[in-house]
């Protein structure tokens, strides 16, 4: 008996850009969706920015036929540590009761300006 493989499928919002992009937002390999760094690129403090990006990574998600519920592992980039506590307030909760594993590193700057920029592994 035959098994498909799984293939690697990118998940776009919108249509296939001309030209070959620096990397894909959302990526699906099986069951398995990968969406890379999400930042927000406005004024605001950490707890604007987390919910931001906490909403754009849901927004992903659901669109690759995931939530936030089935997230597994969670990388958070901070530009100051200083913003860990109220990025935390922010990201409590998101994920459900059962949270997925998390690192959180600061880093010595993220692009456009962002406070922080999250990246997950989840399931579909």
């Amino acid at each position: 008996m035959s098994q498909d493989k799984p293939e690697k499928k990118v998940i776009r919002s919108g249509p296939k850009p001309e030209k070959t992009p620096l990397y894909s937002p959302t990526v699906q390999f099986g069951n398995m969706i990968f969406i890379s760094g999400a930042g927000y690129h406005e004024p605001g403090d950490i707890k604007v920015h987390t919910e931001a990006v906490l909403a754009s990574i849901k927004k992903q998600l659901e669109d690759a036929g995931s939530s936030m519920n089935k997230v597994l592992k969670v990388s958070v980039f901070l530009t100051d540590m200083k913003d860990y506590a109220g990025m935390n307030e922010v990201y409590l909760g998101k994920f459900g009761d059962e949270p997925p594993v998390r690192t959180t590193v600061a880093v010595s700057g993220l692009p456009g300006n962002t406070l922080v920029e999250i990246d997950v592994i989840a399931y579909v």
